[in-house]
């Protein structure tokens, strides 16, 4: 959930730390710090705050030194303080270290350690790791963070450095992201790809278990035996530009923005002109894909959503039976899979603690695990039999868009490969639906082309206290997902509901002027969805309704304001409807003065359970 950054080489270390924290500042933000070694010491400065709370001190205060690390902040231990903040040191100043993950056996290390005479100065399991490190520490530092990782439980990457070995910085990786940058005369250690673009694109990937050995010329990658490891680099092809917010406001706006093209980035490579799908990545056979009786989806939060618009789409397909688990609760459940069960785990940065659990979890009980994620490298990638990478590109605000988006064409385009494997569609009935799934790139735009509209409602509906969704059958998945980002990035309470339950105790919370968003893209319910929209509004409900343009309208009889969206085959609706969903959130937030990009206790990358 936090982010970790580290330098060694010729250059000033100070200058590069920050800039790629800045980059890793979505993965936390409560808090962040540097260990320098600095005239032959370790200096570490730290501040509760944002980043710029940091940057301000070491701008007036310059901290000299070639070697260091860097942390950006997503409490899990301790409350975010200058205290807790990291790095954090041992107690006699030898070891720093950063820290991404947990360690769950943490109080049991820290009270044996204090039985040993060492006290310590923060609450946090991190302090944990740099003193059992020092308390190993007998001149090789490798030899120490070996012994102290045999006594830690956890899912976590650390860096450290040593007052002891100035020309060593030490990464290790066990289940949360490490990656290791390649450079010249310089090395680099980062959470994430991004935080090392502007001085290197060849990096390496950390596995399970892996330390990584830096020096300025030098990196040397060891396995959990102490052997080393020979690895080819992966060489980044990103524009760097990608992550940057190409003059939208935010990063949030410039990710709805690209949708269109994550739409293409992710269908196209899988189409012929012929509108046939090509999934190399899968492979399975026809015959082994036929084998299976049930499909699982596991995710959480957005791509659980994502999931369960991709059930609907498989079971309409491919006709076979799929359940959508969250990821937190599947393998408390005692799942019920086997050899012949397909489980699809969806996850934007495939790294998420929960969703690698479940993952495990099924693929432990025999089942094939095809994974849906946009991050190349990353953990659920790695420990998936198959993988369908999205394409999204990087998606740096912390509420998902464009991933999701592309979630659901990857869902799709599964459904529609399975389904004439099955042959419960024809050749020429996949070919059509691929037809129309090529269009949606364009239909996007057209909503986004006219998005004052939805800016324009937002200005007047800002101060809502609560906001209810409604919709039925598909439409109440992607009211889920608007309600989502509803509340995520603006803190207004909302609340899905599926339109046919609000008799059944919601319709009690409506008053007058209460906004009640209501969805209505489906053919077959457009006449229960229009008696829902009377119900809300004979209480007093403000109603927005989202529909297609050919019902317009018809819909515009019961609701306050209609936003239309072109129209498309029932199944990819929730492609295009919750474009104005997304829109609407953003502008809400904007006009409440909310932080659009780092909401507050949210992070992007879930790393803990």
């Amino acid at each position: 959930m936090c982010g970790i950054v580290g330098y060694i080489g010729e250059k000033q270390t100070v200058p590069i730390l920050m800039e790629g924290l800045e980059k890793l500042e979505y993965r936390g933000y409560d808090s962040a710090g540097v260990a320098i070694y600095s005239q032959e010491d370790l200096v570490v400065k730290k501040f509760k705050g944002r980043l710029s709370v940091l940057a301000d001190y070491l701008e007036e205060n310059p901290l000299p030194g070639v070697l260091g690390i860097g942390h950006t902040r997503w409490a899990t231990h301790g409350e975010p303080n200058d205290i807790n903040a990291h790095p954090h040191t041992s107690y006699h100043g030898k070891i720093a270290v950063v820290h991404n993950g947990i360690v769950e056996n943490y109080m049991k290390l820290k009270n044996w350690l204090k039985g040993k005479g060492i006290e310590f100065k923060s609450e946090t399991d991190t302090e944990v790791i740099a003193q059992l490190i020092e308390y190993y520490y007998e001149g090789n530092l490798v030899e120490a963070l070996q012994k102290a990782i045999q006594k830690m439980e956890g899912a976590y990457a650390i860096g450290v450095i040593c007052k002891d070995q100035p020309d060593t910085l030490i990464g290790y990786r066990k289940d949360n992201p490490l990656v290791v940058g390649i450079g010249k005369g310089e090395n680099f250690i980062a959470s994430d790809i991004p935080a090392l673009l502007k001085h290197t694109r060849d990096v390496y990937f950390l596995e399970d278990g892996e330390m990584a050995v830096l020096t300025r010329d030098h990196i040397t990658i060891l396995n959990d035996l102490g052997e080393e490891m020979n690895r080819d680099p992966f060489h980044v092809t990103w524009d760097i530009e990608s992550a940057e917010k190409g003059g939208y406001q935010h990063f949030m706006l410039k990710e709805i923005n690209e949708q269109p093209k994550a739409v293409r980035d992710t269908l196209f490579p899988r189409v012929d002109k012929e509108n046939r799908i090509k999934l190399d990545e899968l492979r399975l056979t026809g015959e082994e894909l036929n084998q299976f009786n049930k499909i699982i989806i596991i995710a959480c939060g957005t791509a659980m959503h994502a999931g369960l618009v991709g059930k609907y789409a498989i079971e309409k397909f491919a006709r076979i039976p799929v359940e959508v688990e969250i990821a937190s609760e599947f393998r408390y459940k005692d799942p019920f899979v086997d050899k012949k069960t397909l489980l699809i785990a969806v996850s934007q940065s495939g790294e998420t603690a929960d969703t690698l659990a479940a993952l495990r979890e099924a693929k432990g009980k025999g089942a094939h695990v095809l994974t849906v994620t946009n991050v190349v490298g990353s953990r659920i990638s790695r420990e998936a039999h198959d993988v369908f990478y999205t394409w999204a590109g990087p998606e740096i605000a912390v509420a998902s868009t464009k991933a999701y988006i592309t979630q659901i064409i990857a869902l799709n385009l599964i459904g529609l490969y399975l389904a004439e494997l099955k042959g419960t569609m024809t050749r020429a009935e996949v070919a059509d639906k691929v037809a129309e799934l090529k269009n949606l790139p364009d239909k996007i735009q057209a909503i986004l082309d006219h998005q004052e509209n939805i800016q324009a409602i937002a200005n007047k509906q800002f101060n809502q206290q609560s906001v209810f969704f409604i919709g039925r059958g598909i439409d109440d998945y992607t009211s889920k997902e608007g309600s989502l980002k509803l509340k995520e990035i603006s803190y207004i309470h909302s609340e899905a509901i599926a339109a046919g339950e609000l008799k059944h105790g919601t319709i009690a919370l409506l008053e007058k002027g209460t906004l009640v968003i209501a969805l209505a893209t489906q053919d077959q319910l457009y006449d229960k969805m229009l008696s829902n929209m009377k119900e809300v509004k004979a209480r007093g409900a403000f109603v927005v309704a989202i529909t297609k343009e050919k019902s317009r309208e018809e819909v515009e009889e019961s609701a306050d304001v209609v936003l239309s969206i072109p129209d498309t085959d029932n199944v990819f609706t929730p492609v295009l409807a919750v474009v104005p969903l997304q829109l609407f959130a953003y502008y809400t937030a904007v006009a409440r003065g909310a932080d659009i990009d780092k909401p507050k206790n949210l992070a992007k990358s879930v790393t803990v359970e």
